[in-house]
């Protein structure tokens, strides 16, 4: 990989975020990839014509789909297999989703995984070091399966609060989604196994995924979605690239010569693959517009990276120039990640308690406390009566479902079915993990009475809280891949079940395992508000331990909470009105047609596009309570360092995330994250903390290259967002450059 960039990101992040998370520097980096890509050129001179189409397709080994294909001995079930090359010691590659741990694929394989909290968890601990040892876990559990992929790495900006799969995802801003999804994708490749990163790019919404066409200018995307990705690739070295089902100016994202060549291999300098999402391949001519492997290929209308490749390599030197370098993409990224020198093989030992241990840390971290009225929690010991409310709070914890779907030993603590027939009906299932947030409830509060209601009956709902000294509502929305929400409410009534209990009980405390932003018509009436996402293998003790204080809550949101769905730039999801829900997304005729016109936001997402238009949050970006105090001060800077000092005023040991912004550029108001760092404090203690500002932040990108105007830039501290201390400036040079 020729990192160009790489060298000033870890000087960017070396000040800012703990060093141990990019172990391996920019001149090592480069030379481990360089060996492998000589090493790999020379194999390709080695190989017959017919094993040079044996890398560039594969399936998907499960005997689900129209017509499942013959599975070979040695595949795993799992999401993929592309067979290997024995005559020349090349590994099969092995495939397993996500994101969040190793997949469930339905219980296929007759065992478990530890499952991280989800990515918007993980995103508001803000904390990449975090983030790679959560994926350190993730990588060393595929290993020990058997798997040398794993098809991690999501990065996708949250351009709609309502889309589905917002749950995988690091949130909105590109500097933290980037920083995080880089550490999270180093950790998974230390296990000496390939990880991706996807969906390359602008995949924004479900609805319509596999033919909605996404328009936006080139500056807004290399300002946002595309600069997420490009830091993440820096820092995480990811082996793979996976496209995107959607469309990308007219183009398939699988076929688009202007992401995939020009952007991702020409500009950045990508030395990996790039592999198809399932099913996401229109035609041969992708191969020409740079992407190198079809991924589970019966899920495509034809195999056309097998045979129809072959004859084209035959007949045409672009394409037999094309395989040789598809062929040395994909085995540069097994040799630069040791495939074939460390393999994986079934059988590995996995300490799952040392793995739930790092699962559950990360939803300790991860939670959010979005309101606490008069000092409501964190609950006293010695508290007498408590109702538990809803939310199979006495079952388990949610999780988001499709591809990313973890289950530990076991499988789900519940499973409710949503119905419906076909190869996909699986994945309509709400599923909740073996962790009972009420047992870890009356296990802190050992001398309470603690009773639960499920909250089908809000009438007996209300009776059990007045009957309490205080009420604790876990309210959930499921979120799942293949499908958007349609508003931002509480699905099952939820909403008038907590306006109810917090009528009946002032000290109502609402927790929240949501997919993303809500909104909060009660919220007014309630003593505390604690957001707890999908929590993973131990939320239910993570919750538990945020609620009686033996955790003081650090999370802050990735993603900015609005106020109102008039405030966002489109009041519904680009087609949900006009086409039916579909797991699949394709498209309903040959002849449809959809846009998401990004050009609205522009590179403005989520809290930027607020600062545009002068909107409040009902949260912000960055927002989150604590149960101790901090102030920073003294910020210094020059436009490309800045420093300050973080105190913590309060009464307890605790945790904040330092925020800087630039908030005005030559006069116009601007508002963007260029720095941030997670800070931990005892009582009284401060902290001097350094940061090196990445000059793309400050930037905008015209006609080709990186622009830098000279004059004022302002910059300014935040508790969040929306919360800014005074201005500093700092007098900037003109600068251009490319990447």
């Amino acid at each position: 990989m020729q990192l160009k960039a790489f060298p000033l990101l870890i000087a960017t992040l070396g000040a800012s975020t703990a060093p141990s998370i990019y172990a391996s520097d920019a001149n090592s980096t480069e030379a481990r990839w360089t060996r492998a890509e000589k090493r790999a050129a020379a194999t390709v001179k080695q190989m017959t014509a017919e094993e040079k189409t044996v890398l560039t397709h594969g399936i998907m080994p499960l005997p689900v789909g129209p017509n499942p294909p013959p599975i070979p001995a040695d595949a795993i079930p799992g999401a993929g297999y592309v067979a290997g090359i024995e005559r020349l010691g090349v590994p099969a590659l092995k495939e397993s989703d996500a994101s969040l741990g190793v997949a469930y694929v339905f219980g296929l394989r007759k065992d478990g995984a530890t499952a991280l909290p989800s990515g918007l968890a993980m995103a508001s601990t803000w904390n990449p070091e975090l983030l790679r040892e959560g994926g350190r876990m993730i990588g060393s559990e595929a290993r020990a399966k058997g798997f040398n992929v794993l098809l991690a790495g999501g990065v996708n900006l949250m351009r709609d609060p309502r889309n589905g799969r917002n749950f995988e995802y690091f949130g909105e801003d590109p500097w933290l989604a980037g920083t995080l999804a880089g550490a999270s994708i180093a950790g998974v490749q230390s296990n000496d196994i390939i990880s991706t990163i996807k969906h390359f790019a602008l995949n924004g919404q479900e609805t319509g995924r596999k033919f909605v066409d996404v328009k936006i200018s080139e500056s807004a995307a290399r300002e946002s979605d595309l600069l997420a990705f490009q830091i993440a690739i820096e820092i995480g070295q990811p082996g793979s690239v996976m496209c995107a089902y959607n469309r990308v100016h007219g183009q398939p994202a699988c076929g688009s010569d202007w992401l995939l060549n020009k952007v991702l291999k020409q500009d950045w300098g990508y030395r990996g693959f790039v592999m198809s999402d399932w099913g996401a391949v229109a035609n041969l001519e992708a191969a020409l517009n740079g992407l190198d492997q079809q991924s589970g290929a019966q899920l495509d209308p034809q195999v056309f990276f097998d045979e129809p490749l072959a004859d084209a390599m035959k007949k045409d030197p672009a394409y037999a120039a094309r395989v040789d370098d598809m062929n040395k993409r994909i085995l540069t990224a097994i040799y630069a990640n040791g495939l074939d020198t460390h393999p994986a093989t079934p059988g590995g030992t996995v300490d799952l308690q040392a793995n739930a241990a790092v699962a559950e840390n990360v939803a300790r971290q991860g939670i959010v406390l979005l309101r606490n009225e008069r000092n409501t929690l964190p609950l006293s010991r010695s508290i007498k009566r408590i109702a538990v409310i809803g939310g199979y709070a006495d079952t388990g914890v949610l999780s988001g479902a499709g591809s990313s779907q973890v289950q530990g030993e076991g499988g789900p603590a519940v499973s409710i079915p949503l119905g419906g027939h076909g190869p996909y009906a699986p994945f309509l299932t709400q599923a909740y993990h073996r962790s009972v947030p009420l047992d870890a409830i009356k296990a802190a509060a050992k001398k309470a009475d603690v009773r639960f209601r499920d909250g089908r009956y809000v009438s007996e709902a209300v009776t059990r809280a007045r009957q309490a000294d205080v009420a604790i509502v876990f309210a959930t929305q499921w979120s799942a891949e293949g499908f958007d929400q349609p508003d931002l409410s509480l699905p099952y009534g939820q909403d008038a079940l907590i306006s109810a209990v917090a009528e009946a009980n002032p000290n109502t405390v609402v927790v929240l395992e949501t997919g993303g932003p809500i909104l909060m018509p009660w919220l007014d009436h309630t003593a505390a508000v604690v957001q707890a996402w999908y929590p993973g293998a131990r939320g239910g003790e993570a919750i538990a331990a945020v609620l009686f204080g033996d955790v003081n809550p650090s999370g802050r949101l990735p993603i900015t909470f609005p106020a109102s769905e008039n405030d966002l730039p489109r009041t519904k999801i680009d087609g949900f009105d006009t086409l039916d829900p579909d797991f699949s997304g394709s498209a309903p005729s040959a002849d449809a047609r959809l846009t998401a016109d990004y050009d609205i936001e522009g590179s403005d997402v989520g809290y930027r596009w607020n600062a545009r238009h002068g909107h409040q949050a009902l949260f912000p970006f960055g927002y989150g309570l604590s149960y101790t105090s901090f102030v920073t001060s003294g910020l210094k800077t020059d436009g490309a360092t800045a420093s300050f000092e973080v105190k913590n005023t309060g009464d307890r040991l605790g945790a904040t995330v330092a925020q800087l912004y630039l908030v005005s550029r030559l006069g116009a108001t601007k508002r963007r994250l260029v720095g941030y760092e997670r800070v931990e404090l005892a009582a009284g203690e401060s902290r001097k903390v350094s940061l090196t500002i990445d000059r793309r932040l400050l930037a905008d990108w015209r006609d080709g290259s990186w622009q830098m105007p000279a004059g004022a830039y302002e910059f300014a501290l935040g508790e969040h967002a929306e919360a800014l201390g005074p201005p500093v400036v700092a007098n900037m040079k003109a600068r251009r450059w490319k990447d």
